[in-house]
């Protein structure tokens, strides 16, 4: 196939893309090659750019590199795929960051226009399937609007509350021409958030006048305050009031977790009879960038219903979903949380919320029951001991991220952060296994000059070990921890506490991890004794190249997993 040759003052479809891109700032893309990606693939050949290919190894990683990447830098993430089979297989990592209020560019090229409905191969519906999964999708069938295309792609993406986007990019778009006047970008759109709302003053004086009389106030952050970088203005928020401060799990990093008045993770999944009674007494819930959902709630029972609420969100659909709301305050969580502060200190009367010896109270009853565990002897090795070596070895400034199952109620209970800001990343939305190998990927692309572990049970290592391959190419010195237990450890504890210890289907053999991830060029360890796992760890941590530590460790059924439901 020849190369295409626009005429002066024009660029092909394919070259356009590219930059628009580079228009945009981005630095890294991550995807998978196919046949209806051959003109994109070209111009990012020929065109001096300054952007890094990723070349993964199926779609879905792709897009969980550009999830972790965005996380980690607050600019969007990039990935793309071909038609057919690759158009399916980025959508789980689509559906993940959406939900997550993350923007990600997905990109799928498509068959030409003009064979849709003659059954080209690997025809579809892309903007159908997308539809329901991103925050703004479209099928690029103009050349002239592409650029157009693209810019509202990236506005929708970090406006508002943050989402994925979707642009399907079809054979024949990519060939035709663009006009290169066309191409530019709009600067406030290269980060989110973008364009923040500012909250309303009659909303805030409210807000201020209920903390300001409450008893027992306290708050929960979500994600929100992570994504918005509003650790400063509800650091001073909480120390006008002396406020405890909770979070979700995917609000960890609103607080550092050392501070006196965080009380740490609340909920289902991480929580504990100690921070759930800080929850449970208090008069005043502010609820902050958190939808109040099912497992912060502990299924809506924590808070009871009947008090008082204050929730602020981007999203006003979110607000007053779940809880009868006494103010509403749409807006961006750090412009909410600075003019909240400044309200509450202009209070000519204040209680004071004894947030320390509340969040003091919460540690002590967690640390009481971690503590023997993490020190246990017991084979084998148990999941908090894990913890407790990883909290030891690792610096405060650290990436982890975990899969759901069995890690992820662990390090988020027990692991205690030391800073504020984007140091944990787990997929809280949907919870697909073999999430954090790729998200950790994409994480230390974004910021390489931290350490970056990915934690995972053996469940999501089948999921994702073919992205070994793609560490080792590029030489990422990621640290994998594996949870080897051989089952399907979330699933396998539902049915011993709640459907009479009947085990159906859950369980598989063992695999020797360390000596599949050595074959791909991983250096790699296997630890069966808890006395050894702290020097293991620290090698691992200090290694100059990819990493993998397999830990025989208990199975969550036969844990002391902060997960409710089970306990009750």
């Amino acid at each position: 196939m020849s190369v295409p040759s626009p005429t002066p003052n024009h660029l092909t479809g394919a070259e356009a893309m590219v930059r628009m891109l580079q228009a945009y700032g981005v630095r890294h893309m991550f995807g998978l090659c196919g046949d209806t990606t051959l003109p994109f693939y070209d111009a990012l050949a020929r065109l001096d750019h300054g952007i890094q290919h990723i070349l993964t190894r199926d779609e879905r990683h792709a897009a969980y590199m550009a999830d972790g990447y965005a996380r980690v830098t607050g600019r969007p993430g990039v990935c793309e795929g071909p038609s057919g089979g690759g158009a399916t297989y980025i959508l789980p990592g689509v559906v993940e960051a959406n939900e997550s209020s993350i923007p990600i560019l997905a990109i799928t090229t498509d068959v030409s226009t003009a064979s849709r409905g003659r059954y080209p191969l690997t025809e579809l519906d892309q903007v159908a399937l997308f539809r329901p999964v991103t925050k703004w999708n479209a099928s690029l069938d103009d050349a002239a609007r592409l650029p157009a295309m693209v810019r509202a792609a990236f506005r929708a993406m970090t406006t508002g509350r943050p989402g994925a986007a979707h642009l399907a990019l079809p054979f024949d778009t990519q060939k035709n021409a663009v006009d290169e006047a066309e191409i530019w970008a709009d600067s406030k759109h290269r980060s989110f958030p973008a364009e923040r709302a500012a909250p309303d003053p009659v909303a805030i004086s409210e807000a201020a006048r209920i903390l300001a009389k409450a008893t027992n106030a306290v708050a929960i952050c979500g994600g929100g305050p992570v994504i918005a970088g509003a650790s400063a203005p509800l650091a001073r928020l909480a120390r006008t009031l002396e406020l405890p401060i909770a979070t979700t799990v995917s609000g960890q990093g609103a607080i550092a977790e050392t501070d006196p008045l965080a009380v740490g993770v609340v909920g289902s999944n991480g929580g504990v009879p100690s921070t759930r009674a800080v929850i449970d007494e208090a008069d005043v819930i502010l609820f902050i960038g958190c939808r109040a959902g099912s497992v912060t709630t502990e299924r809506w029972r924590s808070p009871p219903q009947g008090r008082t609420i204050i929730h602020i969100d981007s999203d006003p659909e979110v607000i007053g979903a779940n809880y009868q709301t006494a103010v509403a305050i749409n807006a961006d969580a750090r412009l909410a949380l600075d003019a909240l502060a400044i309200a509450v200190a202009g209070q000519p009367e204040r209680n004071r919320q004894h947030g320390t010896s509340r969040a003091a109270r919460a540690w002590a009853g967690k640390l009481a029951n971690f503590r023997p565990l993490a020190n246990s002897a017991d084979l084998p090795i148990r999941p908090e001991a894990v913890i407790q070596a990883l909290q030891g070895a690792l610096d405060p400034d650290a990436t982890i991220v975990a899969d759901p199952g069995t890690p992820c109620p662990y390090i988020s209970a027990h692991y205690r952060w030391r800073q504020g800001g984007r140091h944990f990343i787990t997929n809280r939305a949907h919870g697909a296994l073999g999430y954090a190998l790729a998200a950790a990927m994409g994480a230390h692309v974004g910021r390489p000059d931290v350490k970056t572990v990915a934690l995972m049970g053996d469940g999501s290592f089948g999921f994702c070990c073919g992205e070994f391959e793609t560490v080792v190419r590029h030489n990422m010195p990621i640290t994998s921890i594996v949870f080897s237990n051989s089952t399907f450890g979330w699933i396998k504890a539902g049915q011993h506490a709640g459907f009479g210890q009947r085990y159906y289907n859950v369980d598989f053999n063992r695999t020797d991890h360390a000596r599949v991830a050595e074959a791909f060029g991983v250096k790699s360890w296997r630890v069966s004794d808890p006395a050894e796992l702290p020097a293991v760890l620290k090698q691992a941590i200090a290694h100059d190249g990819p990493t993998l530590v397999d830990v025989l460790s208990q199975p969550l059924h036969e844990a002391a997993a902060p997960v409710s439901e089970w306990v009750a």
